[in-house]
């Protein structure tokens, strides 16, 4: 049977997509890139963050690119002013509360769209510091953007280990283990796809991030190859 084809314009081009294609996979057809934060290309599409929201004429609402699917003769805009809109509002209101010094891609978005985080007042989201409980990896929190990549990894989408979650509610939502525990009391396997998939610096390997604070090499063995309570010693280390 041959495969059947949608016939649709997006900005201004017209395109022929094969039928379930998304408005994002469509979009590269094309050549335009539609900026993702929640979206992987080997995870499950949620449409979590709503970043990559396009308009559709006659659509009431602005859709997710992500997990909508191309319809026959559909008109799409990629940078209309209410999507740019949308955009830069969902950019103020994560650089308010996140910190992204460790994440040049949102840096870049934060400029393409001339936000202005400081119009959303508050603070940034409370979190405890850097967690170090093993010798692999290391947690920030204060950089995670929630886009959830790393707990759909390490469930159905790959490693089947479920040691990732949400937790709390509303604006102290965050990622955590299951009751808090520490990694190696979870069902971690330190396989590293959390890491693989992380748009931040909120998921980091302990060796790379004592490289860049600039331990010694032969320190940076030592420190990931502590156990119990030597390793705590780390900690004023940086």
């Amino acid at each position: 049977m041959s495969e059947e084809y949608v016939q649709l314009t997006i900005d201004g081009t017209p395109i022929s997509v094969p039928t379930g294609t998304t408005l994002l996979d469509a979009a590269k057809d094309v050549d335009v890139d539609v900026p993702v934060i929640c979206y992987f290309a080997h995870t499950t599409a949620n449409g979590l963050c709503r970043l990559c929201v396009v308009e559709v004429e006659g659509a009431r609402m602005l859709q997710a690119a992500c997990v909508t699917t191309v319809q026959e003769d559909s008109v799409v805009h990629t940078r209309s002013p209410k999507v740019e809109r949308a955009r830069r509002t969902i950019l103020e209101m994560l650089v308010s509360t996140v910190d992204i010094s460790e994440s040049p891609e949102l840096q870049e978005l934060v400029v393409d769209y001339e936000c202005y985080p400081e119009r959303f007042e508050g603070g940034k989201k409370r979190q405890p510091a850097i967690i170090d409980d093993n010798p692999v990896y290391l947690r920030d929190y204060s950089q995670c953007v929630m886009c959830w990549r790393c707990v759909q990894v390490c469930a159905d989408d790959a490693q089947f280990s479920y040691a990732l979650n949400f937790s709390g509610r509303g604006f102290d939502t965050q990622i955590a283990t299951f009751f808090d525990k520490p990694l190696p009391e979870t069902t971690c396997v330190f396989c590293g796809n959390c890491i693989g998939v992380c748009p931040t610096g909120a998921l980091k390997a302990k060796r790379e991030h004592l490289i860049e604070q600039g331990v010694a090499p032969e320190k940076v063995m030592e420190f990931t190859r502590l156990k119990g309570k030597k390793k705590k010693s780390h900690n004023s280390a940086g």
